[in-house]
């Protein structure tokens, strides 16, 4: 049976796999649109931007997310408990003792950002500090701190930054079309040909992006179910806040598309209510699976 934290190597090599295609597809993009508009100093901004947002995105990833959820860093005076729990548990897993971030929504919810476990950072919903007991707190924070361990984080987090500017420049280039944008196209024999492709990789672009949200949450999600469980010994504790949270009917307002996937659970309570094949689009396995997968570890 691979060790707690046996995945983590393999989260890395996609970290730096993901920042890589990035870059190549951030190139090849400011290439075609170099075409369409008879400029190369596109090409050459592309080429600088790419390599700039892949920057930002190792090392300030975190704070974006952390910013997006209106989180804020909490000391252990003020919530010496949350502190108690979390710092028994990285003890128990040698890890690090991450910060704790509050953020001020009713909604139970809770995600670990950060880039490696030295400068990790947990953030939980006041909502889930006012609605879950000691057994069931301790169960989240070992889930997150798992993500920590798996180094899920740094994945994660950098996802937030790429899927978020990846949708952004798609949105561009559509609104661009309809200002009169691609001077060359009528006098470039491959200017059809480059619209094309332009068009043809805006849509995909935010497409690939979801999926590769979506496939790298749902995995990293019951792996670090399993890993909690494991590390407190004790999976009655995240079974039972995983269904009061999902039973809490709290809308999480400061959760967007791009922040999704790093919550514990799926922030959205409205896809409760939508047609089945719009939850394949949802960045979390049902809890009732994860509930399953955990009580046959019991």
């Amino acid at each position: 049976m691979p060790s707690l934290y046996s995945y983590r190597d393999s989260n890395i090599r996609r970290t730096y796999f993901l920042l890589t295609a990035f870059l190549i597809f951030i190139i090849g993009l400011g290439f075609i649109f170099s075409q369409l508009y008879g400029n190369y100093l596109i090409l050459i901004f592309a080429v600088l931007f790419s390599v700039l947002m892949s920057f930002a995105s190792y090392w300030y990833s975190d704070k974006v997310a952390l910013a997006v959820a209106g989180a804020k860093e909490v000391s252990r005076e003020k919530s010496p408990d949350l502190y108690r729990i979390l710092e028994n548990l990285s003890i128990a897993a040698g890890l690090p003792t991450p910060k704790i971030y509050i953020v001020p929504e009713a909604a139970p919810n809770a995600f670990a950002t950060g880039r490696d476990p030295e400068h990790a950072a947990i953030a939980v919903t006041a909502g889930l500090i006012q609605k879950l007991d000691k057994t069931e707190l301790e169960g989240v924070l070992a889930h997150e701190l798992s993500h920590v361990g798996n180094r899920d984080i740094l994945l994660s987090t950098v996802v937030v930054v790429l899927v978020g500017f990846v949708s952004l420049l798609a949105n561009w280039f559509f609104q661009s079309m309809f200002w009169g944008g691609f001077r060359n196209r009528e006098n470039n024999n491959n200017g059809g040909l480059f619209l094309l492709i332009g068009i043809a990789l805006s849509v995909i672009a935010p497409i690939s992006a979801t999926l590769i949200q979506l496939a790298i949450s749902r995995k990293r999600e019951m792996l670090a179910d399993a890993s909690g469980a494991l590390l407190t010994r004790y999976p009655e504790g995240l079974i039972s806040a995983l269904e009061k949270i999902s039973a809490d009917p709290t809308p999480l307002k400061g959760a967007t598309e791009a922040t999704a996937h790093l919550w514990l659970a799926d922030p959205f309570k409205n896809r409760k209510r939508e047609p089945w094949y719009q939850k394949l689009f949802t960045t979390h396995p049902p809890i009732e699976e994860r509930i399953a997968a955990l009580r046959r570890t019991m």
